[in-house]
């Protein structure tokens, strides 16, 4: 979806603060290091949801913290939930940030049927309220990160921003597309401009440790089973690294735009057998696979159509599949080496 006149793919300096939410995360601990060592000024927030190990988010954490020296910006972490109104607007009063990353959200397609009520208000009403926010703070641009769940069972690939995506098949998906909705309401209203990035299924150094990946890298490497849900499925695995570049391209030129969707994908959908069997190769351990049958919410395959983030913003991404394992599992074993 766009909106608004193409008026080239420069884009321009970044000022911060920048805040980014859910920067304990996976995402985004690496955008706000990214954000650091370009010399930019971020203001971190999470509030460290058990869905898995708080202890992960604080690790991750003290890594952002030893990235703000080495590139002379600051970092200024809160604990906050987005729905605690007072917390929040305590925070964003103080720290006065220029512009938004929102990374924030209540992951994974399977809680979110246990949990619709929960993924509504910590992903809807959250970010509903945080563009509040960043208007009345008058934040120059807002990026969100959307998911390629809204796709569902699409029947055409790959799969494009102008596809119908009205019948998701989780609370998850649903949820972040209605946060796209509510994104293109507030750019309508405001003018301020609004980026959803749909992001295709993430991995590399902090993945969570529930999702295949990381789950699958380390029951090989200490010769447990592993769980497959369905066969035949496949996904188009999109290395951190070039997730990050998309994030920050579609920051630096959102507010030439106005509003955009894009996806933010690697163009190469992965099979499972052979997403298991490289993973099996890299750690060096065969794979004692449990085959299980197809979860509800899942679907069978994702395939990001780069058309038009490329034309956009010139993404392209660079991380063989292969090659990105490989960098997961050597952060897997030098953290190892240093717990």
């Amino acid at each position: 979806m766009t909106v608004s006149a193409d008026h080239g793919r420069t884009g321009g300096q970044i000022t911060g603060p920048v805040l980014v939410t859910g920067a304990a995360g996976f995402i985004g601990s690496h955008v706000a290091e990214h954000l650091l060592n370009a010399g930019v000024d971020v203001v971190g927030i999470d509030n460290f949801d058990p869905m898995y190990d708080v202890g992960l988010k604080r690790a991750n954490i003290r890594d952002v913290q030893r990235t703000a020296p080495a590139g002379g910006a600051r970092f200024h972490f809160h604990e906050c939930d987005l729905n605690d109104t007072a917390r929040l607007s305590g925070v964003v009063d103080a720290t006065r940030p220029r512009g938004v990353i929102h990374l924030a959200a209540k992951a994974g397609v399977r809680p979110s049927i246990l949990d619709p009520v929960g993924y509504c208000k910590a992903n809807v009403t959250a970010t509903a309220a945080l563009l509040g926010h960043a208007q009345r703070l008058g934040c120059d641009r807002f990026v969100m990160a959307s998911s390629s769940s809204v796709y569902g069972n699409s029947p055409s690939v790959p799969f494009s921003e102008s596809h119908d995506v009205s019948m998701p098949i989780s609370p998850y998906a649903a949820t972040k597309k209605a946060c796209e909705l509510i994104g293109h309401t507030h750019w309508h209203l405001t003018r301020m401009p609004v980026a959803c990035l749909r992001f295709f299924t993430v991995y590399g150094p902090r993945q969570r440790p529930d999702l295949a990946i990381q789950m699958f890298m380390m029951r090989i490497a200490r010769g447990e089973q592993i769980p497959v849900f369905g066969e035949g499925t496949s996904r188009d695995y999109t290395y951190i690294d070039d997730i990050v570049h998309g994030v920050i391209a579609a920051y630096r030129r959102i507010p030439e735009l106005g509003f955009r969707v894009w996806n933010l994908g690697s163009d190469h959908p992965v099979g499972l057998d052979e997403m298991i069997d490289t993973i099996a190769r890299t750690v060096g351990r065969p794979a004692d696979i449990v085959r299980k049958p197809m979860q509800p919410g899942d679907v069978m395959r994702t395939w990001a159509d780069l058309s038009l983030v490329r034309a956009d913003l010139g993404y392209r991404p660079s991380t063989d599949f292969a090659a990105g394992v490989a960098r997961q599992w050597e952060w897997n074993v030098g953290r190892q080496a240093t717990a």
